[in-house]
């Protein structure tokens, strides 16, 4: 090592391959956390659950980390016991939620004596029944009861997973290019809904035999995969450790009295607010846009014996989408022109492809997979201008415009296209893309912000309490959309005719709500100082 490099995170190479592995573990859970979404009509079909079954059990991954409290025990562990102990935790915690998920709708299941037990039990919970928030109720399929439950530790160990990778960047980047690494991190794990939203129907049709079952362990596998990842960076951390004489857990420990100088600080309450609105209208969405493509776009019957209906061209075109991905991110940091812009031109290219394969496959999830493809290659540039210049609160505000805008173009512009094939599928590929890129804002924006509005030893604590707030909405909002849907669709039993007017207006209110906090939170942070304007790069 040089005199400059005097510990492992002063290595650019070696803080961005901390970073990968943080990345690639998340990779997986934003996959599993999805992996029921794009095949809703199948889980109607196969297991009989209607929306509001569906949307209860999608909004019960956060109901133990809002209603128990856990995410707020989760930040004081990672305050306690710090990054790699933690991020161990919760792989081996995501692990054992998608073991039960994956046996409940499986088909050992059926008829099984677990199967009679939740039929006739978990019907009324006392107090939460009362209170109108219990993850079950009485007529809920038994096999969408022991996914809720599955689901729910999933979620414990997924929103630990969150809170450790942001506070881990932390540890690697501060000072450095954070914005750039938090960003970098989100646009590969978003990569995971993209593949999701690929291989889940693909599994679950693989061999012209309908099975749930197979796309969901196809998610348990990935897991496994993040769980290797958290080990290996165990020891990385470990090492950093070694050499710098850090300790978080022995260090200026942390004390729960330290969560009141969170809770005090009005900088904090607007980017939590902003938060919890922004994060509710996406991801409750991700989990029925499929759904929602399929009831407003026309689609044909495509011949079986067709290539577009054959399983290469899953393969060949999730490769064309990891060419886009790896060649609008590595645009940003080429310096020769002349190869800067032929790979530009080649992430065109693919991506063009890739909507023209999606098209000729009449299929809606390959169509909403492009959603993380623009924002993986505008994540870097946002991140490197909010380390160099700053304006993290203004494009929050920008994030909030171009979701209010894509949420109404859903409600009122694409049903106009229905029965145009063409036109309907360019509107959803356009709007898509955008919602993609207004996404990509939040992370290159708002968690690089955190750490100004409270202590370093508390940023574990700031970080669990922001996602628990956020997991409110995120269990809240699918439940409603699936009540919605069935209160507005009365006696319409076929999932791909149902209208989603009234929740994607919903949706569209909470991005204005978003969209005033963010506003006032730039009049408050030019008032107090927080420094959110300013860029994260010390020079």
């Amino acid at each position: 090592m040089t005199d400059q490099i005097k510990t492992l995170r002063d290595s650019a190479a070696i803080r961005w391959a901390a970073l990968l592995l943080l990345a690639l573990a998340m990779f997986c859970a934003y996959i599993f956390m999805d992996i029921l979404s794009p095949i809703k009509d199948l889980m109607a079909s196969q297991r009989g659950w209607d929306s509001t079954a569906f949307g209860t059990m999608q909004g019960s991954e956060t109901f133990l980390n809002v209603f128990v409290f856990f995410l707020i025990f989760a930040g004081i562990i990672l305050d306690k016991m710090g990054v790699r102990f933690t991020a161990v935790l919760s792989g081996a915690v995501m692990l054992c939620g998608a073991l039960i998920k994956y046996y409940a709708v499986s088909e050992s299941f059926i008829g099984s004596d677990l199967e009679t037990w939740f039929t006739e039990h978990l019907n009324y919970i006392p107090i939460f029944d009362e209170l109108g928030v219990s993850p079950f109720y009485e007529g809920m399929p038994a096999s969408a009861k022991m996914a809720a439950c599955g689901f729910m530790i999933f979620g414990c160990g997924a929103e630990m997973g969150g809170i450790t990778v942001s506070r881990g960047i932390v540890k690697w980047f501060k000072g450095r290019e954070m914005a750039l690494a938090m960003g970098s991190e989100m646009a590969l794990a978003r990569l995971g809904v993209a593949t999701c939203m690929i291989f889940s129907p693909f599994f679950a049709k693989l061999g012209g035999n309908v099975d749930v079952s197979r796309s969901v362990a196809f998610g348990v596998v990935l897991l496994c995969i993040a769980l290797i990842m958290f080990i290996v960076y165990f020891f990385m951390d470990k090492k950093l450790d070694a050499q710098t004489g850090e300790a978080e857990e022995k260090d200026d420990p942390f004390k729960v009295s330290d969560i009141w100088k969170i809770l005090t600080s009005q900088g904090f309450w607007l980017v939590s607010l902003l938060c919890v609105l922004y994060y509710s209208a996406i991801f409750p969405f991700q989990k029925y846009a499929v759904n929602m493509l399929q009831c407003n776009l026309t689609f044909s019957d495509i011949p079986s014996d067709s290539f577009w209906a054959s399983t290469s061209v899953t393969i060949v075109q999730y490769i064309i989408m990891l060419v886009v991905a790896v060649t609008a991110f590595m645009f940003n940091f080429m310096k020769n022109k002349t190869v800067k812009y032929s790979v530009l031109g080649i992430s065109i290219l693919a991506l063009i492809s890739y909507c023209y394969m999606g098209y000729m496959r009449q299929s809606a999830e390959s169509i909403f997979a492009v959603f993380p493809l623009l924002a993986v290659g505008i994540t870097p540039i946002l991140g490197n201008y909010v380390d160099n210049k700053g304006k993290a609160a203004s494009m929050l505000v920008l994030g909030s415009l171009l979701l209010i805008a894509c949420h109404l173009t859903f409600a009122f512009i694409l049903p106009e296209f229905k029965g145009n094939q063409v036109g309907g599928v360019i509107v959803a590929y356009l709007t898509i893309l955008v919602l993609g890129a207004s996404f990509s804002l939040v992370p290159a924006s708002l968690w690089p912000s955190v750490p100004k509005l409270v202590e370093p030893k508390i940023i574990g604590s700031a970080y669990a309490l922001i996602f628990w707030i956020q997991n409110i909405g995120l269990w809240l909002f699918p439940l409603l959309i699936g009540k919605v849907l069935d209160k507005t669709n009365p006696g319409i039993t076929d999932p791909t005719q149902l209208n989603y007017t009234a929740p994607l207006i919903m949706l569209a209110s909470l991005g204005v709500a978003a969209l005033l906090i963010g506003l006032y939170l730039r009049v408050v942070d030019k008032k107090k100082g927080y420094g959110l304007e300013e860029p994260n790069v010390k020079k």
